[in-house]
């Protein structure tokens, strides 16, 4: 046992590994915790694919990946905010054409502008976190100093917007502002997960932590706290049994936090689908009557 725990830490790239996801643990539950509340979630999705545009032009320019990323997140939010406020479209429908728009333009990129076909694109959808580099895991810690920090300093203005915008937008609160804010948050921590768990798997770190959390507690900071346990909890187990089964990094952490998300949903003391009382009386009923039939 102590060697099962001991061998994957003799490796330079698994401990690098286990800290950056570590750190995804953390930001992902911050960050997710307000997109459940808010049920931001398919946004998110829209931006995690929108990024793909930014990718081939910033890697043609010769700037960094997550520069393009960022600025690709950015500008197809924005873009869902302007369709939305400027025609009948609703949201969800300009989320799907936002997000198939810029998935086209990034693959149509990737054929067409010279030298863009040498970027993976295993990599950017699935992320290969075992090929982090220093630069990777300064910039997911930097991402997670400042996002925490932020949520601390302005956590009773964003606990008012979140719950109630309407009564944040009367009492004179930026409302505008938290929005644009929670949507970079939201940009940032896809860019940041691109090397860990890719494009289409970040989705499920930013919401299955903080689903889970919310299924267990009540109160907004409990729900973060507790969502930061099990993101980093489900990274490190992901890791140890990637390795130790030779299986794909992100898909692994990917599986372990949903796996949490699928033992909160049966078995949450307030809201577990086996806890309610119709179906908790006469399961405890019926193991009662085996027992006793064994006593016998």
């Amino acid at each position: 046992m102590l060697d099962w725990l001991i061998d994957p830490l003799k490796l330079d790239f698994m401990r690098s590994a286990i800290l950056i996801g570590i750190l995804m643990g953390i930001l992902c539950a911050v960050v997710g915790s307000y997109m459940v509340v808010q049920q931001m979630g398919m946004m998110a999705h829209a931006i995690s694919h929108s990024i793909l545009a930014g990718l081939p032009i910033a890697f043609v320019m010769g700037i960094s990946l997550s520069v393009g990323a960022f600025v690709a997140g950015v500008v197809s939010a924005l873009g869902l905010a302007w369709i939305q406020s400027q025609s009948r479209i609703k949201l969800d429908t300009a989320m799907a054409l936002i997000l198939s728009d810029f998935t086209a333009i990034g693959v149509t990129l990737l054929s067409v502008l010279p030298g863009a076909n040498k970027l993976d694109l295993m990599d950017i959808l699935f992320g290969n976190i075992l090929g982090i580099s220093q630069g990777d895991l300064i910039m997911t810690l930097a991402i997670t100093i400042a996002v925490v920090i932020v949520v601390k300093l302005f956590y009773k203005e964003l606990l008012f917007y979140t719950f109630d915008p309407l009564g944040a937008q009367a009492d004179g609160l930026p409302v505008r502002w938290y929005h644009l804010g929670l949507i970079v948050a939201m940009t940032l921590t896809v860019v940041a997960s691109l090397q860990t768990v890719g494009a289409l798997l970040v989705i499920a770190m930013l919401v299955a932590p903080a689903s889970t959390a919310y299924l267990l507690v009540r109160e907004l900071h409990l729900m973060m706290i507790l969502g930061s346990v099990i993101g980093v909890s489900g990274s490190v187990i992901g890791m140890y049994l990637s390795y130790h089964l030779d299986a794909p990094s992100g898909a692994t952490i990917v599986l372990v936090v949903c796996g949490f998300f699928l033992l909160a949903f049966l078995l949450s003391p307030s809201q577990g689908l086996l806890t309610r009382p119709e179906v908790k009386e006469p399961t405890v009923r019926f193991f009662q009557r085996m027992i006793n039939l064994q006593r016998q």
